[in-house]
C-alpha cells in the first residue's frame, strides 16, 4: 500500500488542507545530483486521540516535477523509531533515509528564517491548486463568424443577456474585493460591471466582450482583446443564424479551448442550447462528455454542465506541453533560488530533532501503534494491483497493471504505464465486495460491486494477501458495503428455487425453511450474479431461463443492511470517517501548508475520460448520461 516504503502518499488534487504556517516545522533545501533542486518540509504532531502516546510526521517533498508529494507516516512505522527516538522524536535524517532512500541527504541544508522562504513555498504549493478561473465570453450575432465581428459588437442582444443571466451574476467592479481576473476595481478602466460566479470551490470571473470597454472607430478593440485574448478558455455564444465558427479566425497564441454555445428558440419557455468544443491538438480530452446533437434545455443543470466543462478545459490545458514547460521552468527557478540563497550552514545530519509544541519534559510511555492506523486517513491509500478484464468473445482474461486508490470519497484504478484513470466510482456507490484468497491462478482476487451491481475485478500476487486484507479493511471504513455471500439454493419438489426477486435483483419473497434460506439468503438481499453472469447484464427472460434450467443455481448476493433494509444507492453513506472529513472541508485554506493533508483521491466522476496524478481534479459532471464529445468543431444548425 505504498509508493516509498511505508510512506502513504496523498496526491493533493483540489480540497487541500495544508499544514498551518503558525505550526512549528522545519524546512530543508538542496540541489540533488539526480533530482535537481529540492525543498522538504516536516512537522511532527500528536496523533489525534492518542493522548500524546503516538506521533505522526507530515511531509511535503517538492522537486521540479509538478507532482508534489505530500504525505504522512506514523513514527512507529519507521524501523528505527523504537530504538533511536528521544522525547523530541526522530531526526530528519533518519526519517528521510527511510522514506526517500534515493535522495542525497548530504546536499540538504536547514532553511533560513527569511520571510521569502514562506512566500516562495506558498507559491510552489499553490501551483496546480488554483481555484480561480478567468474565462472569455465572445458574442456572435446572426451572420457573424470572425473575431473582428464579435469584438465590435457594442452591446448585447436579448438572447445573450438571457444566457449571461444563467451563467453568473453581474457585479460592480469598483470596490469589488473578490477575484477580479486583472479587471480594474478602482477606476472603471475595464468597464463598470462584469460577470462572476462560484462553482463548487472555484471562483470564476468572465471577461464578457460586451461588458469590456468599447472603442469607437477601432476595429481591433484592444481593450477587449487584451483580456479575452489572454484567456485559455473562451465561450463563443452564437445567436440563431450565426455563421460557422472556426478557431483559425482567432489571432491569439493563448486561447486554446473554445466552447461554442448556440441558442435555439431564445427568450422562450422552450429555449435550449447546442454545444460544440474545439481544442488545440496537444490538449487531452476532458469531461463532462456529451453525445453529438445533444440539446440542453435552459436550466441550472445546463449551467452546472457548462461550468464543469469550463473548469475541466483549463485543467486539461495545464497538461499541454506549452503550459507544463512554463510551469516547470518557474518551479525550477523558485527551488534553485531557495537552495542557493535561503539556507544556513546546518546540514540535515546535525540538525535538531523535530519540535513539538506542548510536549512535556517527561516522556509518556509509548503505546504500540494500532495495526493499520493509516487506514483511517482521509486521503487516498494506494496499492499495486492487476485489473482483470475479458474482451467480448474471448476465453481468457487480460491483466492490466494498475494502481488502486481508495479515499473517503472515491475508489479509483489508474493504469501504471499511461497514468490514465481506468475506473472510478464514489464510495457511496460501493455496495459490496467478494474476496477470493485461494484463486486457482493469478493470486488472490477481489471483486468490488457498485451502483446497480456492476463489478470490477482485481487480483494481487500471492505474497500480497495482507495487502488484500488492508483493501477490504479500508472499504469497510469508507463505504457502507459489505462482504458478498455465495448461495447455492436447491430447487424444491416442483422445481422452484424458493425465492423471488424484482428487476433490480432484490429478494422480495423468500419461502420459509427452503434451501435458499438455510443457505444464508435473506429478504431484501441483492442478487448481483446469477450462475456466474452479472445480473445487471441479463434480460428478464435470461434470468428466468437460468433459474429454471441451470444444472445448479449459484448466486452471489449482497446482504441487506443492519436494519434489514435493501442496499439501495440512496441508503449508502460513508461511515464515521466522513464526519472527520467534513470537518476538514470546513477548515480548508490554501494559505496554509504542512497540515492535515488529504485529497478527494479519485476526484474524477466515472463518466470522465481524463488523467489523474498530475495535480488536478475534475468536478462532478451534473449530466452523467453524456457519453461523447465533439472534439472537432462542427457547425450547429
Amino acid at each position: 500500500m505504498s509508493f516509498i516504503g511505508r510512506f502513504y502518499v496523498n496526491f493533493i488534487l483540489k480540497d487541500a488542507v495544508l499544514f498551518p504556517f503558525l505550526a512549528e516545522h522545519q524546512n530543508f533545501f538542496g540541489i540533488d545530483d539526480r533530482l535537481g533542486p529540492v525543498a522538504i518540509s516536516f512537522r511532527r504532531e500528536e496523533k489525534e486521540g492518542s493522548s500524546g502516546a503516538q506521533y505522526n510526521y507530515r511531509i511535503i517533498f517538492r522537486t521540479t516535477e509538478m507532482k508534489t508529494l505530500r504525505g504522512s507516516i506514523l513514527e512507529e512505522s519507521v524501523p528505527s523509531a523504537a530504538r533511536h527516538t528521544t522525547p523530541r522524536g526522530l531526526s530528519p535524517k533518519r526519517l528521510l533515509e527511510f522514506i526517500l532512500p534515493e535522495l542525497n541527504l548530504h546536499c540538504l541544508r536547514l532553511a533560513s528564517n527569511s520571510p521569502k522562504v514562506r512566500d516562495t513555498l506558498l507559491k510552489l504549493d499553490e501551483q496546480g491548486l488554483n481555484f480561480q478561473r478567468k474565462v472569455g465570453v465572445m458574442y456572435c450575432r446572426a451572420g457573424q463568424s470572425s473575431e473582428e465581428d464579435m469584438y465590435n459588437n457594442e452591446s448585447s442582444g436579448p438572447a445573450f443577456e438571457e444566457f449571461l443571466d444563467l451563467l453568473g451574476d453581474r457585479v460592480r467592479l469598483k470596490g469589488w474585493e473578490k477575484y477580479r481576473a486583472q479587471l480594474d476595481n478602482k477606476t472603471d478602466s475595464t468597464g463598470k460591471h462584469s460577470l462572476y460566479t462560484r462553482y463548487q470551490d472555484y471562483e470564476i470571473m468572465f471577461h464578457v466582450s460586451t461588458m469590456l470597454p468599447y472603442t469607437a472607430n477601432n476595429t481591433q478593440q484592444l481593450l477587449r482583446k487584451r483580456h479575452i485574448g489572454n484567456d485559455i478558455v473562451t465561450i463563443v455564444f452564437q445567436e440563431p443564424g450565426a455563421l460557422p465558427f472556426t478557431p483559425k479566425s482567432i489571432r491569439s497564441h493563448f486561447q486554446h479551448v473554445f466552447i461554442i454555445v448556440q441558442v435555439h428558440q431564445p427568450c422562450a419557455e422552450e429555449t435550449y442550447y447546442s454545444v460544440a468544443v474545439t481544442r488545440s491538438k496537444d490538449i487531452p480530452l476532458f469531461g463532462p462528455l456529451f453525445p453529438k446533437g445533444a440539446r440542453f434545455p435552459r436550466s441550472l443543470a445546463f449551467r452546472d454542465f457548462l461550468l464543469a466543462k469550463v473548469v475541466n478545459a483549463e485543467n486539461a490545458a495545464e497538461k499541454a506541453e506549452k503550459f507544463r514547460s512554463m510551469a516547470t521552468r518557474t518551479r525550477q527557478e523558485y527551488l534553485k533560488d531557495l537552495a542557493e540563497n535561503y539556507v544556513t550552514t546546518t546540514p540535515i545530519d546535525s540538525s535538531t530533532k523535530f519540535p513539538l509544541l506542548s510536549l512535556g519534559s517527561k516522556r509518556k510511555d509509548k503505546l504500540k501503534s494500532a495495526k493499520g492506523a493509516e487506514l483511517h486517513s482521509a486521503g487516498a491509500l494506494v496499492w499495486g494491483v492487476m485489473v482483470n478484464s475479458r474482451g467480448e468473445g474471448e476465453a481468457g482474461e487480460h491483466k492490466l497493471p494498475c494502481l488502486l486508490g481508495v479515499s473517503v470519497e472515491y475508489v479509483v484504478l489508474i493504469e501504471r504505464s499511461s497514468r490514465r484513470v481506468m475506473f472510478n466510482c464514489s464510495c457511496r456507490d460501493v455496495i459490496g465486495w467478494k474476496v477470493l484468497t485461494e484463486a486457482k491462478e493469478g493470486g488472490p482476487c477481489l471483486d468490488i460491486f457498485y451502483e446497480r451491481g456492476e463489478s470490477v475485478s482485481i487480483s494481487m500476487l500471492e505474497s500480497q494477501v495482507e495487502d488484500l486484507k488492508e483493501v477490504v479493511q479500508r472499504l469497510e471504513m469508507v463505504t457502507r458495503g459489505c462482504v458478498a455471500l455465495e448461495v447455492t439454493p436447491l430447487r424444491d419438489g416442483v422445481g422452484q428455487p424458493g425465492f423471488l426477486m424484482d428487476e433490480e435483483g432484490f429478494v422480495t419473497e423468500l419461502q420459509r425453511f427452503c434451501y435458499a434460506e438455510s443457505g444464508g439468503l435473506q429478504l431484501w438481499a441483492r442478487v448481483v450474479r446469477l450462475c456466474g453472469h452479472s445480473l445487471v447484464h441479463l434480460s428478464l427472460e435470461e434470468r428466468t431461463r437460468l433459474l429454471r434450467t441451470a444444472h445448479k443455481i449459484h448466486i452471489t448476493v449482497i446482504p441487506p443492511d443492519e436494519n434489514g433494509k435493501p442496499r439501495r444507492l440512496d441508503r449508502l453513506f460513508p461511515r464515521g470517517i466522513l464526519n472527520d472529513y467534513a470537518v476538514f472541508r470546513k477548515r480548508k485554506n490554501l494559505c496554509h501548508y504542512l497540515g492535515h493533508s488529504f485529497c478527494r483521491a479519485a476526484g474524477v466522476h466515472q463518466k470522465f475520460t481524463s488523467e489523474l496524478i498530475v495535480g488536478t481534479e475534475q468536478p462532478h459532471p451534473p449530466l452523467p448520461s453524456l457519453i461523447t464529445e465533439l472534439s472537432v468543431y462542427t457547425h450547429l444548425g
